[in-house]
């Protein structure tokens, strides 16, 4: 007995040294430390499906934080409202050695509200914790359970992999009855879902083991198209008691347009007797709308109200025609109800919003693909695209922000695919004259004018509400132009059917010409100097990507002192490559010095074998840009 007594204990012990061992960083693989400030040791994501209003959510992680660059990967951030409602939170700190450094429970978390500034109803928080280590390395292990009170979203997989981190092992895991189907898309996965069923339960489990950190390698497609994600979306549903189901895009937009949309537009009779009026000369449907388009932007103000159907549905037009402001499914709500006065159909569209471009997966309908709205004119041969949300942006106009991806809109047969525009490398413009004078004291004076277009119409917008002092500020430091005296400055924005920035500038730059004896020094580019090259990457794995075109023209002429003569050999140089062109040349007629510049940037995915001549390009840019002209006493 004595001896059956001693074995439990040397294998408790031994059970007890394994696990604390599993913490040790010298049993991270080899392979797995380059290029890693953090790994992942162990990632379990799990989803026990009890009904379609009780979903249990438990997630365990395990990181080894290797230098303070992976403090990030090491910070737990747990997201909860009424509709995710926190069992438990608990974890431990260990140290390089495995060793047990301190425990921490869901006490130990700060819980503070996911307000954005613009939220006047919002009940989403999250619970956050950061260890407080600063001796490296070391490792985190937590695990948490959350209830959720509804069937509609699981989140994504993504097995951790990314810039500075690498994963030992990671899963994912569906557990539900039989008859609770669900559809999944993978992405960049070499793998195969496993499917079991045991004690009447059926379980869907992704794996995935030793995934190689990757390398920060500039111009690289976005991370939805290099890493290993999986999708799931339910057939059948119940979110906030509102019962659904949906296989395609189609039944999807029905679903919204029938359970969420439907009966939301009316408006008082006062306002639309006034739309009624504000429109009734207009015969043209595209100035008829955009007439009602800026009466809404003067009337309502965007506030972020995450109510309504798990902030999914928007709140009633009346309601945002009395209060004048809304988030942005209020406002194309609103602008919908104002068009359909004057007889003008609209499409609410949802969209994943920013300068990244990120589409709806055509082949895979599913809830959490969108975090904006915006609005769809369908007029023929012309459909027209609404950012409802901003006060100042022009009709018909959606910017870097929704421009070029894949779209849904909501309508009364159901989904709708569709794509926003495209702004194309020739339409994004910026256009530059300027004329100056230089003096034989080596001082700058003239006047500059620019055009912004296309994609590039705001690239002042920071500057349009700013006060005199601040606007002044910001220029000084967009131009690269030492003791530069801004005279006089304005700043138009057309905002017609294609809308157009001018800035136009009145200036003076003292010792704007370095001065050596006889000869003087001065740089003809003063306006559009590239700023740094991009960083060599050797053994490059990833495509090239260049999310966005544009095309920078500059002409700028000198009126030369009196005296002088250019003598170094004029600026003539041309770069051509598939992703951009180049050119930039300096002529002297009589006592002048005209200076032109052209950079045009191609979009699109090129292959990995080019980057060395887009790192050569740039490299060629920035020194031609800082091309110094010498002149000398005649």
């Amino acid at each position: 007995m004595r001896f059956f007594y001693l074995m439990l204990l040397l294998l408790a012990l031994a059970t007890t040294s394994k696990a604390q061992q599993n913490y040790d960083v010298s049993l991270i693989p080899k392979e797995l430390l380059s290029h890693a400030s953090a790994v992942i040791r162990n990632d379990e994501t799990t989803y026990e499906v009890k009904d379609l209003n009780n979903v249990i959510l438990r997630c365990k992680e395990t990181v080894t934080v290797l230098n303070k660059n992976g403090d990030n990967e090491a910070q737990i951030t747990v997201w909860h409202n009424r509709r995710r409602q926190i069992h438990y939170i608990k974890g431990a700190v260990y140290n390089e050695f495995g060793k047990l450094m301190g425990k921490f429970a869901e006490r130990d978390f700060e819980d503070r509200n996911v307000a954005d500034g613009f939220s006047l109803f919002d009940d989403d928080k999250i619970k956050h914790f950061k260890p407080a280590v600063t001796n490296y390395p070391y490792t985190v292990d937590y695990e948490y359970e959350i209830t959720c009170k509804q069937s509609l979203f699981f989140s994504d997989w993504y097995p951790g992999q990314s810039v500075g981190t690498s994963v030992e092992h990671s899963s994912y895991k569906v557990t539900c009855k039989p008859d609770f189907n669900i559809r999944y898309k993978e992405i960049n996965f070499a793998g195969k879902v496993a499917t079991t069923e045991a004690q009447g339960l059926k379980t869907y489990t992704w794996e995935i083991n030793n995934l190689k950190a990757l390398r920060d390698e500039p111009y690289s497609p976005t991370h939805e198209k290099l890493l290993t994600s999986v999708k799931i979306a339910p057939e059948k549903f119940s979110y906030e008691g509102v019962p659904g189901s949906f296989t395609n895009w189609n039944e999807y937009g029905k679903w919204m347009y029938d359970r969420l949309l439907k009966n939301r537009r009316e408006i008082p009779l006062q306002t639309a007797e006034h739309i009624k009026e504000l429109s009734k000369d207009i015969s043209d449907p595209k100035l008829k709308a955009k007439a009602i388009y800026e009466y809404m932007q003067q009337k309502t103000r965007y506030v972020s109200v995450q109510i309504g159907i798990g902030g999914y549905q928007p709140f009633l037009a009346s309601d945002v025609d009395q209060l004048s402001y809304g988030d942005c499914k209020a406002l194309v709500n609103y602008t919908q109800s104002l068009l359909s006065v004057a007889g003008i159909d609209s499409y609410y569209v949802l969209v994943r919003s920013g300068s990244r471009k990120e589409s709806a997966l055509p082949d895979f309908a599913s809830m959490n693909q969108f975090d904006h709205v915006i609005l769809c004119l369908p007029f023929k041969n012309d459909t027209t695209w609404l950012e409802c949300t901003s006060k100042q942006i022009p009709f018909g106009y959606l910017g870097d922000f929704t421009d070029d991806r894949n779209v849904v809109a909501c309508t009364p047969e159901g989904g709708k695919l569709m794509h926003t525009p495209v702004y194309k490398t020739a339409d994004n413009k910026q256009t530059r004259k300027g004329t100056f004078s230089l003096s034989g004291d080596g001082d700058l004076t003239g006047d500059m004018a620019t055009r912004f277009e296309g994609s590039q119409y705001e690239n002042r917008e920071e500057l349009v509400n700013e006060a005199r002092q601040e606007q002044i500020k910001t220029l000084k430091e967009i131009y690269p132009i030492e003791n530069l005296n801004i005279q006089s400055f304005e700043l138009k924005q057309d905002k017609s059917l294609k809308p157009v920035t001018t800035e136009s500038i009145k200036l003076e730059a003292r010792d704007y010409i370095a001065k050596n004896g006889d000869r003087l020094f001065f740089s003809p580019n003063m306006a559009s100097r590239y700023i740094k090259p991009i960083k060599d990457v050797t053994n490059r794995t990833n495509a090239v990507y260049i999310n966005r075109g544009y095309t920078d023209q500059d002409e700028i002429s000198y009126t030369l002192p009196e005296g002088y003569k250019v003598s170094t050999v004029p600026l003539n140089i041309t770069i051509d490559k598939p992703f951009g062109k180049y050119r930039a040349s300096t002529q002297v007629i009589d006592n002048k010095l005209v200076y032109k510049r052209r950079l045009q940037i191609n979009d699109g995915t090129y292959s990995k074998d080019l980057y060395q001549d887009l790192v050569d390009f740039y490299q060629q840019v920035f020194e031609a840009d800082r091309y110094t002209m010498t002149m000398e006493k005649k």
